[in-house]
């Protein structure tokens, strides 16, 4: 019996394996496309519950069999981490086996909240599971490992508008534009933590590749690519007033999470990471919604 079964906490456990609470990341910006979708379809802000219901089990179903799969594939780097060797599968709180079953468990919900939505979700789900699984194998190749997990995240923002649309269209690409350097940036970032690491293990990042101080250049032209890419999305959705409010606030967020760390001091990657990215991922959700509900009333 695994030690998730014998602690009597296997639900918490698998959520710490998983890291539940970072789907704040993702999860408003497939919300912020399916909003947008909705308007620009229907002429309504609110997409149904049954949409709403189905890209909320969807996102879920797909960070965690991507999450889940990445702490199993990477179990024996996690291992010699010092920063990581805590994590659910190196120290034995949950099995190599157990991992890959909720992998598969969820790749299941997946599959089923596609059906549930429209054929284009379905058609493309084989192609969503090659890069949410394949990200863990990347960092083993090439330094670009942060675009990859760029593009797997992106995915969300341009699905949330295809459930609803059954369709791509030019707003959706720019969003997942923004969400690919946004996390870009981000990843490079908290990759900065692991660069001794890194190097002397051979794992490639823009850090282990280029140097900390290089690393967080690229990261802040990453980042104002996305500022620029969030302005991108109000001209092509026609928005208003309050989403730009919006992006004017992210930008703000953007600079904060840049001016906390310093190459020299890498204390506040954690704040930058997850803190300022959570608000900039709330601001961006709300900022659309005011935008929507605005826009429905006129």
């Amino acid at each position: 019996m695994s030690a998730a079964a014998r602690d009597g906490k296997p639900v918490k456990t698998y959520l710490e394996l998983v890291k539940f609470e970072h789907t704040v990341f993702a999860l408003p910006f497939a919300y912020a496309g399916m909003l947008l979708a909705s308007l620009a379809q229907n002429g309504t802000w609110w997409p149904g519950f049954s949409t709403f219901f189905w890209v909320t089990v969807a996102m879920a179903a797909a960070r965690t069999a991507a999450m889940a799969a990445n702490r199993v594939i990477d179990r024996a780097i996690d291992a010699r981490n010092p920063r990581t060797a805590g994590r659910e599968v190196p120290s034995g709180k949950v099995s190599p086996a157990q991992a890959w079953a909720l992998v598969g468990v969820s790749v299941v919900v997946l599959l089923f909240a596609a059906w549930q939505l429209n054929p284009l979700c379905v058609a493309l789900l084989p192609l969503a599971l090659i890069f949410l699984i394949g990200y863990p194998y990347t960092k083993r190749f090439t330094w670009l490992c942060h675009a990859w997990l760029g593009i797997t995240d992106g995915a969300a923002a341009a699905g949330g508008w295809i459930a609803v649309t059954g369709q791509f269209h030019p707003v959706a690409w720019a969003l997942w534009a923004v969400v690919i350097f946004w996390m870009i940036g981000l990843d490079t970032i908290y990759a900065t933590m692991d660069y001794a690491f890194d190097r002397a293990n051979n794992i490639k990042s823009i850090p282990s590749r280029f140097g900390i101080p290089a690393a967080l250049r690229i990261a802040a032209v990453s980042h104002a690519l996305t500022f620029g890419l969030l302005l991108l999305v109000g001209v092509l959705a026609g928005a208003s007033v309050w989403y730009y409010l919006a992006a004017l606030v992210m930008g703000a967020i953007l600079l904060f999470e840049h001016a906390i760390v310093d190459p020299d001091d890498l204390g506040r990657v954690n704040v930058a990471f997850f803190d300022a990215n959570m608000w900039l991922a709330v601001t961006m959700l709300l900022g659309v919604l005011m935008d929507v509900v605005w826009r429905s009333l006129g």
